[in-house]
């Protein structure tokens, strides 16, 4: 073990389109699930230290110190540790730039992977995205057994902005928006994130999505072929196809379960797209948390205030998971 700190930092993300075709149920039976997201400069930081004694400190909403690895209450961060056998002396300390509870920007596997990503460089070991990715997915999805997908985790080791393609053999292929810096500026401007202040489970979203599954496997088609399209849309700086097709994105999620939006959620929508924004969704699995809408930046402020909720700014982040400081 290093007798110094390390801290990481891994970003948050947005999804665009298809998600929930990176969810088993699907890519298992329809060779792959397609979903396009990208990672934001909005970061979970995560730091990592030689504790004094031998106990264990881990500090995020709450504070726990215990004695050994099976008494720490948080799931990610007790299975981490095991993972990667460390059993004691370690203090851990987690903070975030917003919120990161249900929230639906990935922040649990943005946090286990920065916490991986720290204790492997506690360790002394070199790690790289695509090992970070899976061994979050290995925690949460197998260890945890966590419903879910894979994208919040291999977005947060890879950033960028992403067609992320889930294949039936477990692996993911991941292609990056290359394209002129003019044209994903234009996409930046566009886009506006609002909080709706409405915290919400993924995962109780995720059981009800597969409990209904076997019918609408047909409308998971549609919003892969989306996925395509408006990766290709993002590269071209195409703001107008985005937009529409982020409505029609969004307007098939909603029919995939009772639970990804409500009556508040739904008039809210609505009333941006009578304000002028062109189409946009609930960022993630639904049910809350935050609010993506493709709109002229002109607007942007606007449709927030006749909302009535806040604008949070962010521009795309092309890094992912990485060590942003060691101690001497």
């Amino acid at each position: 073990m290093l007798d110094r700190m390390v801290m990481t930092r891994a970003p948050l993300r947005i999804t665009f389109v298809g998600g929930g075709t990176d969810l088993p149920f699907y890519y298992e039976k329809r060779d792959y699930g397609a979903v396009v997201s990208s990672a934001i400069n909005k970061y979970i930081y995560v730091t990592v230290n030689k504790k004094f004694d031998d106990k264990i400190r881990v500090s995020y909403s709450k504070t726990e110190i215990v004695d050994d690895v099976g008494s720490i209450e948080h799931p990610s961060v007790r299975e981490a540790l095991r993972f990667l056998g460390i059993e004691k002396g370690i203090e851990i300390v987690s903070i975030s730039d917003i919120p990161s509870k249900g929230t639906g920007l990935g922040s649990s596997s943005s946090f286990l992977v920065g916490l991986l990503h720290a204790l492997h460089s506690y360790k002394g070991e070199f790690v790289n995205s695509d090992e970070l990715a899976r061994e979050a997915v290995k925690i949460e999805r197998e260890i945890l057994r966590e419903e879910g997908g894979k994208q919040d985790q291999y977005i947060a080791a890879h950033g960028g902005i992403n067609l992320m393609k889930f294949m039936r053999d477990g692996s993911v292929d991941m292609t990056s928006a290359i394209s002129h810096d003019s044209n994903l500026k234009k996409i930046e401007d566009s886009l506006l994130l609002l909080y709706t202040n409405v915290e919400r489970s993924s995962t109780e979203i995720h059981k009800d999505q597969i409990v209904n599954s076997a019918q609408k496997m047909e409308t998971y088609d549609e919003m892969k072929k989306l996925a395509e399209l408006a990766f290709r849309a993002i590269c071209d700086g195409d703001v107008d196809s985005l937009g529409d097709m982020m409505d029609r994105n969004w307007r098939m999620k909603k029919s995939l379960s009772s639970k990804i939006s409500d009556g508040w959620i739904d008039e809210k929508y609505e009333m941006s797209l009578k304000l002028g924004a062109k189409g946009g969704k609930l960022v993630g699995a639904g049910g809350g948390g935050f609010l993506l809408l493709v709109a002229e930046p002109g607007k942007h402020e606007m449709i927030a205030t006749e909302l009535g909720l806040r604008k949070v700014d962010f521009k795309f982040s092309q890094s992912g998971s990485r060590v942003i400081f060691v101690g001497d």
